[in-house]
C-alpha cells in the first residue's frame, strides 16, 4: 500500500476510536479495508458489551467476516490506532488477514513489537505484513487524553 493510502485509513480508524471514547471506553478503532473498500469496522467494547474480547481489532474482525459471509479476509488490511494485544494478533493470524498497520505502541500490553513479536511465533501457518506508527502522535494523544480526564487531571 501506499503512504496516502495508509493514511487516509488510520484517520478512518481514529475517528472510530472517538466513537470508543464517547461511549467511556478506551479510544482504540479498527477498520479492515479489502481493495480499498470497508468491509469490517470496529472499536473498543468490553465495557458496554461486558465481553472481554470485544476489543476493536475483534469487533472489526467479527463485522468483517460477517459482511462477506467468511471468517478468512485473505488481502485484506487491518488498521488499528493501538499496537495490538496477543488475542488480537492471534485472531489475526486465524483471520488469514494480509497485512497490519498500527498507530500508537503499547509497551505494556502490545503483542507485536513491545512485549513480545506474536506474528514470529514458530509454527504459525499464516503471516501478516506489518506496518506500525502510522499516525502514531495522533493515536498516542487520544488514548492520553481519555486517560487523563479519566484520572480528573
Amino acid at each position: 500500500m501506499d503512504e496516502e493510502t495508509d493514511l487516509r485509513w488510520m484517520r478512518y480508524a481514529l475517528t472510530l476510536a472517538q466513537q470508543a471514547a464517547q461511549q467511556e471506553e478506551v479510544p482504540v478503532g479498527a477498520v479492515i479495508v479489502r481493495d480499498n473498500v470497508v468491509i469490517g469496522e470496529g472499536w473498543n467494547r468490553p465495557v458496554t458489551t461486558s465481553d472481554p474480547t470485544a476489543h476493536a481489532e475483534v469487533v472489526a474482525l467479527r463485522d468483517a467476516a460477517t459482511r462477506i459471509g467468511n471468517y478468512r479476509l485473505t488481502g485484506a488490511t487491518l488498521y488499528v490506532t493501538l499496537e495490538p494485544c496477543l488475542m488480537c494478533a492471534g485472531a489475526m493470524v486465524h483471520a488469514r488477514i494480509g497485512r497490519l498497520v498500527f498507530g500508537a505502541c503499547d509497551p505494556k500490553r502490545g503483542a507485536i513489537n513491545s512485549t513480545t513479536h506474536a506474528f514470529e511465533t514458530q509454527g504459525l501457518n499464516h503471516r501478516v505484513e506489518l506496518e506500525g506508527g502510522v499516525l502514531a502522535e495522533e493515536s498516542a494523544a487520544l488514548l492520553q487524553g481519555f486517560f487523563r480526564v479519566r484520572r480528573g487531571e
